[in-house]
C-alpha cells in the first residue's frame, strides 16, 4: 500500500473520531464547538457545512502507521491519533494569536473574528477535548498500562510543546540566541509531538520497549527536519501554497535556523543584518527585500536545508534500528521523503 492510499483509508477514520468528540453538548453550547470545527476546516464562520484545507495531518498519520509498523492495527489507536491532532490544533489556535498572524490554510485566523478572548477559550477547549480522547484509550482492548503510559507520553509533550513556545517568544525580546539554544526550542515547539506520534502507536499496540525509543527517535529527528523546512518555507515560501504570509517570521524578528546561521556569520552582511536586528522597533515591509538578500549572501538557505536533510537521514536511520522491517516502516519512510520535498 502506498502512503496515498493509506492516507485515503485512514484519515476519514480520524476525522470521524475527531467529529464525534467535537459534536457533544447542548444546542447553546454548539457555537462553541463550531468554533473548533472552524478552525478544524469543516464550518465556515457562520456554522455552515465546509471542506477548507485542514493541514496535513501528519501527527495522526504518524500514529496510525508506526502502529502497523510496530505489529499493530491502526484501528486500535484511533483515539490517540485523534488526541495528537487535536492537540496540534490548539496549539495553532493559540500560536495565531501569540504571533499576531491573520491567515492559516488560506483562511482568516478564528481569532481575527471571534476575538481573542474567545479564540484562547477555544483552544483550552480543544486541549481537554483532546486529553478526553486519550482516555477513551481506556475503553477499549488496550491493557491500563499500555494506555497509562501513552497517557503519560501525551501530557508530558504538551508541556513541552507550551516550553517551546515560551522560548519561541522569548527569543523575540533576546539580541543573541545561539543554534544549541534553537535546537532546544524547536525540540519542544515541534519535535515533541512528531516525536510522540510515532511513539503512541508502538506503545499502545505493545511493541518492545527498544522499538518504542526507535519510533521515538525517528519522530524526533522528522520533526526537527521539518521545523527547520518551515523555518525555510517562512522566508522563501511561496504564500499562495502555504496559505501564510512569507513575511512574518521576519517582521516579527523570529530567531529561525536561516536567521541565526546568518547573523552568526561575519563580515559586511552579517553586520549589515545584526544591525536591523539590533533596533528597538521589529522590520518593515520595506527591511524585508534588505533582508533576504542578506541572507541569501551569507547562504542561509544552503544552511538550512543541508541541516534538515541531515537530521532527515538521523530519523531513517533509526527507524532501519527497529527489529523488524515491513510495510508500516515503508509507509512512514515514504511520509518522511514526502515531507522534506514539501512546499506547503
Amino acid at each position: 500500500m502506498s502512503f496515498a492510499a493509506f492516507s485515503q483509508e485512514w484519515l476519514p477514520q480520524v476525522e470521524s473520531t475527531m467529529q464525534a468528540l467535537l459534536t457533544a453538548g447542548p444546542a447553546y453550547l454548539q457555537p462553541f464547538y463550531g468554533m473548533m470545527r472552524y478552525h478544524l476546516g469543516w464550518e465556515d464562520a457562520r456554522g455552515q457545512p465546509e471542506s477548507a484545507p485542514q493541514g496535513k495531518r501528519i501527527r495522526p498519520l504518524l500514529v496510525l502507521m508506526s502502529a502497523l509498523a510496530a505489529g499493530g492495527e491502526p484501528d486500535a489507536v484511533l483515539p490517540a491519533a485523534a488526541a495528537v491532532e487535536l492537540l496540534h490544533n490548539f496549539s495553532l489556535i493559540h500560536d495565531d494569536i501569540e504571533d499576531a498572524s491573520d491567515t492559516r490554510r488560506h483562511r482568516p485566523c478564528l481569532w481575527t473574528w471571534a476575538g481573542v478572548p474567545q479564540a484562547i477559550n477555544t483552544g483550552d477547549g480543544m486541549f481537554t477535548v483532546a486529553r478526553l480522547a486519550m482516555h477513551d484509550l481506556l475503553d477499549g482492548a488496550v491493557p491500563p498500562e499500555r494506555a497509562l503510559w501513552a497517557m503519560r507520553v501525551f501530557d508530558q509533550t504538551s508541556l513541552r510543546l507550551t516550553e517551546g513556545q515560551f522560548l519561541d517568544m522569548d527569543f523575540e525580546k533576546r539580541r543573541q540566541v545561539s543554534l544549541e539554544t534553537y535546537v532546544q526550542m524547536i525540540s519542544g515547539k515541534t519535535a515533541a509531538l512528531l516525536a510522540a506520534s510515532a511513539q503512541l502507536g508502538p506503545i499502545v499496540v505493545g511493541a518492545a520497549e527498544a522499538d518504542v525509543f526507535y519510533f521515538r527517535q525517528f519522530g524526533y529527528e522528522l520533526g526537527i527536519s521539518f521545523q527547520i523546512q518551515d523555518d525555510i518555507l517562512g522566508i522563501w515560501g511561496d504564500a499562495h501554497l502555504t496559505g501564510k504570509s512569507a513575511s512574518t517570521d521576519l517582521l516579527t524578528r523570529k530567531k529561525t535556523l536561516p536567521v541565526l546561521f546568518a547573523l552568526s556569520q561575519p563580515g559586511r552582511q552579517g553586520d549589515a543584518l545584526r544591525a536591523i536586528y539590533a533596533r528597538e522597533q521589529d522590520p518593515t515591509p520595506d527591511d524585508l527585500p534588505g533582508i533576504v538578500r542578506h541572507l541569501d549572501a551569507l547562504n542561509a538557505r544552503t544552511y538550512a536545508e543541508q541541516a534538515a536533510d541531515e537530521h532527515l537521514q538521523r530519523a531513517l536511520a533509526a527507524l532501519d534500528a527497529v527489529s523488524a522491517q515491513n510495510e508500516g516502516q515503508a509507509l512512514l519512510r515514504e511520509g518522511a521523503q514526502r515531507l522534506a520535498g514539501r512546499q506547503t
